[in-house]
């Protein structure tokens, strides 16, 4: 199927063959014909599957018909909120592409920066404003902002949310939005706190599930070294010596952490920036911005900061530290894999961790195959505990060079690294 099929307007579709997209994703083919009929939508989709097109394209279109007969107001009419900065940014970016044709104006806020000249914006007057909770509140407590007039509202990454402890922000923007409007949730699990959430905003809507609820992307290749806490940034250098490793988003759990994965990178020769809360937003762009042009290789961030990146054949992703929320873990390894393409999810786990990697693997439904021939192995032998982690299955236990190169599929061919 073609964008064509979906009735969109000409400006529109003029604007998608301007980005190259030629054929929607299959959540988009799902979601913008009623979307288009003015329903509310829940949306299940993992990170990567196209969803900011599958709700930006239908408020585009059916603002852009409510503006031939009024060229009024300087009104906010449509609110999507999302969980961080960089996600914001990314969605703005996204109206912007396929809306340069309409003439509606949008806007970007978030915290972490001076709000002057998103204010100056707000008073121009934007059609669509995309915001995280925190700036959105305080600009509604301020009256810089309206909340009376919005027609579409948009929850993206509710999951997320939940996870930043960001629902109670939400519900208190949600009562200010009017009753009558077009509501659609996106959210990659449906934690049971969400399930509320949704019962409580949407009328009747439209279910659309791309892929099952907490399952991860089925191209991206996953394994695991099991390594000693203090061997782990031994391991990290050993690996990225490989430059099939093109590029390498590395998860930290802390920002310190993060910083000293930096540190210690830098000092082996290998140009990496770390990307976290305590680092302001202008930091935060330009370090995304140089991994995005490929003037640094490998991007260190937290769980927060790394929200919404979005960066076109990401080859690796590194879970450095494992993460203590099996979901974290889905929604991380999803910056690679996007759009169709393959990629590699790497995971360090150390003694403390076997635990959250039981429980991941719980969630997936999968035994993550392990890399045993490396340099900085940890010893697995003789404990129940690890008996539950490696399952006595043909796949659970495979050499590095069998694994990389034997077993990966064609598709991903040159992805996926081979160490010696």
């Amino acid at each position: 199927m073609s964008f064509d099929k979906l009735n969109l307007i000409l400006p529109i579709r003029e604007a998608l063959n301007i980005e190259g997209y030629t054929t929607p994703t299959e959540i988009q083919v799902q979601a913008i014909p009623p979307l288009l009929d003015g329903k509310d939508l829940l949306g299940c989709a993992q990170t990567g599957t196209g969803k900011t097109a599958a709700f930006a394209i239908p408020i585009l279109q059916n603002l852009s018909k409510e503006q031939r007969g009024a060229k009024n107001q300087k009104t906010i009419k449509a609110l999507i909120l999302t969980p961080t900065r960089e996600l914001a940014v990314q969605v703005g970016e996204s109206f912007t592409a396929y809306g340069r044709n309409l003439g509606l104006k949008n806007g970007v806020i978030f915290g972490g920066v001076s709000q002057k000249p998103q204010t100056d914006a707000l008073k121009e007057g934007i059609d669509i404003l995309i915001a995280t909770p925190g700036r959105l509140l305080d600009l509604m407590n301020q009256k810089y902002i309206s909340l009376q007039h919005v027609k579409f509202f948009v929850l993206d990454e509710a999951d997320r949310m939940l996870d930043m402890g960001l629902v109670a922000d939400v519900k208190r923007i949600i009562s200010h939005l009017p009753k009558i409007r077009q509501t659609m949730l996106f959210s990659a699990t449906m934690p049971q706190e969400i399930s509320k959430l949704m019962d409580s905003i949407l009328t009747d809507p439209v279910k659309v599930a791309v892929t099952p609820i907490s399952s991860t992307v089925d191209i991206i290749e996953q394994a695991v070294y099991f390594v000693g806490k203090k061997q782990k940034k031994y391991l990290l250098i050993h690996l990225l010596k490989d430059k099939a490793i093109t590029s390498a988003l590395v998860f930290s759990r802390t920002k310190h952490g993060a910083d000293k994965i930096v540190k210690d990178l830098t000092k082996a020769g290998i140009r990496a920036q770390a990307i976290h809360g305590n680092k302001s937003q202008g930091a935060r762009q330009l370090a995304l911005n140089k991994f995005k042009a490929k003037k640094i290789r490998v991007l260190v961030a937290t769980d927060i900061a790394a929200r919404g990146i979005d960066v076109e054949e990401l080859s690796h992703v590194i879970n450095f530290d494992l993460p203590d929320s099996p979901e974290t873990y889905v929604h991380r390894i999803g910056r690679t894999g996007r759009a169709g393409l393959g990629g590699v999810a790497l995971s360090f786990c150390d003694d403390d961790e076997k635990k959250y990697l039981k429980v991941i693997q719980k969630l997936i439904s999968k035994t993550i195959p392990i890399i045993e021939d490396h340099p900085y192995p940890l010893n697995l032998t003789g404990s129940e505990e690890n008996k539950d982690i490696i399952k006595k299955t043909p796949a659970a236990k495979r050499s590095q060079a069998s694994y990389f190169k034997k077993d990966r599929p064609k598709k991903v061919t040159g992805r996926l690294h081979v160490l010696p």
